[in-house]
């Protein structure tokens, strides 16, 4: 447990190389990998073009986004549907320290948060305490 960094069940986290900021994340132990909420999600040879987040979020600027495809894999959603999801490869910054992160793109209307931090990035790095939140904010 020494060196691991707590964190709360709702984080902000920035996602670099899309110039997102301080974006409301769910911190979740029981999802797998991240997740992004996109919309207009195509797949066309090893790229993947997309729309970040929904007209009702501030940082929505509706053009589309093109980056490498890091892989596409099986998940299964919440609901226990298997979805096949592309995702992508890219720096995020998360308690003011830098990572390499997959991150899958999906969408995330229906959810309360447009990001989704799973166990796959949090392992061995941090612990989640689930009576807190936004500890990412403290000492900014």
């Amino acid at each position: 447990m020494k060196d691991k960094i707590v964190v709360g069940r709702r984080e902000l986290i920035s996602i670099l190389d899309l110039n997102l900021v301080d974006l409301d994340a769910k911190v979740d132990t029981g999802a797998d990998s991240n997740a992004l909420h996109c919309d207009n999600i195509v797949i066309e040879d090893d790229m993947v073009h997309f729309c970040l987040l929904d007209e009702v979020h501030e940082s929505y600027h509706g053009k589309r986004i093109s980056l490498p495809l890091y892989k596409v894999k099986k998940v299964k959603s919440s609901n226990g549907e298997i979805q096949l999801r592309p995702s992508i490869k890219v720096s995020v910054e998360f308690f003011g320290k830098k990572y390499k992160s997959v991150i899958s793109l999906t969408n995330r209307a229906d959810m309360k948060f447009p990001m989704l931090i799973g166990r796959r990035f949090l392992k061995d790095r941090f612990l989640v305490d689930v009576s807190k939140e936004n500890l990412s904010q403290k000492g900014k």
